[in-house]
């Protein structure tokens, strides 16, 4: 299921069962957007009493007020995990959706911190549940673009592939030469180590726990550097011409007429009727400009 798309749940049969399910999943109401914005701040307020935790000097202060805050909120999660699962037609479907998943796993930790204390740290996934404002907040529109970004990253990944390769052949042969010009003596005691160094340096972080002290070493760090310029280019251009090229790319050319009803309007690729659902009958491209047959006598 796609994340936020509750409609594929179903609403169940009783009266009550119906009334959890529009103040739950449907925003639109007044009771739905109340409960949404609670939520949403019991996530955000859960989450930094987990961070505020982990810092050793509040959690020794306040670690049983830490602990009440926790269990109050996973509580709080728990029974809205349960009200979500009541309140579906298809629970199953909505527990092994993307959102189902992620409110079992925003409970999950606090009880398996009884026997796994190192898990109490995963309760930082509830904050993916944060990703329910776009829904909330009617943000809607903004998928639209996330999903052109989707697929330009789609449509460039074989080009960025082939530049993280040439990349990586640069750094490599680079690294093993500071290897050889540097040597042990100024830090760069292997080629591992070296190819490190130029990595932080044709990416300009730049750590500074490597350094090369002779004058063929800094030449070569320099050539390391400018290239380092051009590296960060080259994939915002790639995807900055995808998104162009869609953007602007002309629609699919509106061909074929169904057989049944004889609607027009369908695109090269449509296998069935937009109208009346019967099969178009031909492989994709065929039929270029098909001309509508008449309408069926009424």
């Amino acid at each position: 299921m796609v994340p936020g798309n509750e409609s594929e749940l179903g609403k169940p049969t009783e009266p009550w069962r119906r009334r959890m399910h529009e103040v739950i999943f449907e925003s639109e109401t007044p009771a739905g957007r109340v409960f949404d914005k609670v939520i949403v701040t019991a996530i955000l307020v859960s989450v930094a009493v987990v961070i505020a935790d982990s810092v050793p000097a509040l959690s020794a202060r306040n670690r049983g007020t830490f602990n009440a805050v926790e269990w109050f909120f996973t509580l709080l999660f728990t029974v809205e995990y349960i009200a979500r699962l009541v309140s579906v037609k298809r629970q199953l479907k909505y527990a092994l959706s993307f959102f189902g998943i992620v409110d079992l796993l925003s409970v999950l930790p606090t009880y398996l911190a009884f026997f796994l204390p190192e898990t109490h740290a995963l309760i930082d996934v509830r904050i993916l549940r944060l990703l329910r404002v776009f829904r909330i907040f009617k943000l809607t529109d903004y998928v639209v673009e996330y999903q052109m970004l989707g697929a330009a990253l789609a449509a460039s990944r074989r080009k960025i592939m082939v530049f993280l390769s040439a990349v990586l052949m640069v750094v490599l042969v680079l690294g093993t030469v500071l290897y050889v010009v540097e040597g042990p003596k100024h830090g760069f005691v292997d080629i591992p180590t070296s190819v490190y160094w130029a990595i932080t340096t044709i990416t300009t972080v730049g750590f500074g726990d490597i350094t090369p002290k002779t004058d063929v070493g800094r030449a070569i760090a320099s050539v390391i550097m400018l290239i380092g310029w051009g590296t960060l280019a080259v994939p915002t251009g790639i995807v900055t011409a995808e998104m162009t090229a869609l953007r602007y790319a002309p629609p699919l050319p509106l061909l074929h007429a169904c057989p049944g009803c004889g609607a027009t309007g369908h695109s090269a690729d449509a296998r069935f009727c937009r109208a009346c659902g019967v099969p178009l009958g031909h492989a994709a491209g065929d039929g270029v400009n098909a001309q509508a047959p008449p309408p069926p006598p009424r």
